[in-house]
């Protein structure tokens, strides 16, 4: 995998009531990815940027919302989000990623 394929991978992560859930249930991690990557890229990613351990991967495509617009109706773009399964006793603190 490109080097510089693995930095445009991982958008950024997803913090929402369900993905909080899920860090602490699964021991879990979801990441906002774009739109044409790969299983395999976003574990190679993952696991390069966090130095951890990978077990799996599952993605998810997010349809984008239509929405009312003073200028009428509007669609929000699709995006595409992971939920990356760490082995047992790794972790990703974002609070202390630079």
């Amino acid at each position: 995998m490109n080097q510089t394929r693995i930095f445009k991978v991982l958008l950024g992560p997803h913090f929402t009531e369900k993905a909080t859930s899920s860090t602490s249930l699964a021991n879990q991690v979801v990441f906002k990815v774009v739109k044409d990557a790969t299983k395999l890229e976003i574990k190679a990613a993952v696991e390069k940027l966090f130095d951890v351990k990978v077990l799996g991967v599952s993605v998810a495509l997010m349809k984008g919302k239509t929405k009312q617009t003073k200028y009428g109706l509007g669609k929000r773009s699709n995006w595409k989000k992971a939920y990356v399964r760490l082995e047992q006793g790794q972790e990703i603190d974002f609070a202390t990623v630079e």
